[in-house]
């Protein structure tokens, strides 16, 4: 008898862990490998910016272009997004940045000085909204194009923010979860946000250079 019940509990656990190991089979996370390229048909986002409204404009509502899959991403954000871009004047993925912003989500901005102020720039109506925007000062360009997720997808290659980059250069944009990448570039923007610390500016450098 107690052999019998020894092996039913046997029975019961061996059951018990084949069903565990199904479980996290079926509902493992796929791994994020992706590649978009651009140009891309310009098309109307406001679906992916104001959900469940509908929008009478011209524009093509085709959702499974370059730039709705990494307006999807962006907007997938839940609790942080670290954008380091060289220039960003695209206002569909400011209006993206915003909304991420007004629902909470820390939105931290590094960019270029000489581009942050050039025509077009979306820079001033984030720092308007309250979203953290620092930028580099120093002689070389800050020409870094990436975005990290989560602290957990990173989104980097050759495509600045801009409309022309979108719709008219050949671009390139990589999306990866792999744990070393994301790493990687979340380090460089934390190391990049403490140097670009207003704290630290030296507004007069030749002055300082040059001594009392």
């Amino acid at each position: 008898m107690v052999y019998a019940v020894s092996w039913s509990l046997l029975g019961l656990t061996a059951v018990a862990v084949a069903l565990e190991v199904v479980y996290r089979f079926l509902t493992r996370r796929r791994p994020v490998r992706e590649v978009l390229f651009f140009p891309a048909p310009l098309v109307c986002t406001e679906p992916l910016l104001s959900p469940g409204t509908w929008c009478s404009c011209p524009l093509p509502h085709d959702l499974d272009g370059a730039l709705p899959q990494l307006m999807r991403r962006l907007l997938g954000a839940r609790r942080s997004l670290e954008l380091c871009v060289f220039t960003f004047s695209s206002a569909p993925l400011a209006r993206a940045v915003l909304l991420l912003h007004g629902r909470g989500v820390r939105v931290r901005v590094i960019t270029d000085s000489d581009y942050m102020a050039a025509s077009g720039s979306q820079i001033g109506a984030l720092r308007k909204a309250g979203v953290e925007v620092r930028h580099s000062q120093s002689s070389g360009f800050m020409h870094h194009k990436f975005s990290v997720v989560d602290k957990s997808i990173v989104l980097t290659g050759s495509m600045n923010w801009t409309m022309q980059a979108i719709q008219t250069n050949r671009e390139n944009l990589l999306i990866t979860d792999d744990g070393i990448c994301v790493r990687a570039y979340v380090e460089e923007f934390e190391r990049l946000w403490e140097e670009y610390d207003p704290a630290s500016y030296s507004f007069f450098p030749e002055e300082a250079e040059r001594g009392p």
